[in-house]
């Protein structure tokens, strides 16, 4: 990899953003670090990146706006969006934003320079087995949320619950 290529890290821990950057600028990039969406768009347009990687979970919002915004003015920028909360409806979301792959917390440094530069991996082992039924409607939730635009309100009156028992299980991790 040539040296001086720009990578911009947006992630608002702050312990894991500076470690990423570190493993990352060992690996040939030019690391830029952002902890806020605010934050990344300034850097962004002052000195455009190449590449960025991305937290779902932002203090001031999501990540997934925000990798619709820098697209918009940075239409050849390789994003991938890490979360700690991962599930397969915020996984579509992340790639219909223009993010090229959305993985999990903690990441291997090795695996995202691999899917940055768009070097092809060995694929993940997939457990052959079945979702749980928990898991299975942890997933319908989440993606009923993710299409109404994560209203809580409109999500409760299509599910059919109730908008505080809704609360209660997105705030919950996903089930195994």
């Amino acid at each position: 990899m040539s040296a001086g290529v720009k990578l911009l890290l947006v992630d608002d821990d702050d312990p894991f953003r500076q470690s990423l950057a570190r493993a990352m600028e060992r690996r040939g990039f030019a690391v830029q670090s952002a902890a806020s969406i605010a934050e990344a768009l300034q850097m962004s347009q002052a000195e455009a990146p190449d590449y960025a990687v991305i937290d779902l979970r932002l203090g001031d919002g999501n990540g997934l706006e925000l990798v619709k915004l820098m697209r918009r003015f940075l239409p050849k920028l390789r994003v991938v969006l890490l979360t700690g909360y991962g599930n397969i409806a915020s996984a579509v979301s992340a790639v219909k934003a223009g993010a090229v792959d959305y993985l999990p917390k903690p990441v291997d440094p090795d695996r995202l320079k691999a899917v940055l530069v768009g070097e092809t991996t060995q694929a993940d082992d997939i457990s052959q087995e079945p979702m749980t039924p928990e898991r299975v409607r942890w997933e319908h939730i989440q993606r009923v949320f993710d299409e109404t635009g994560n209203n809580v309100s409109e999500t409760a009156r299509l599910l059919k619950m109730h908008r505080r028992t809704l609360q209660r299980i997105l705030n919950k991790h996903a089930p195994d």
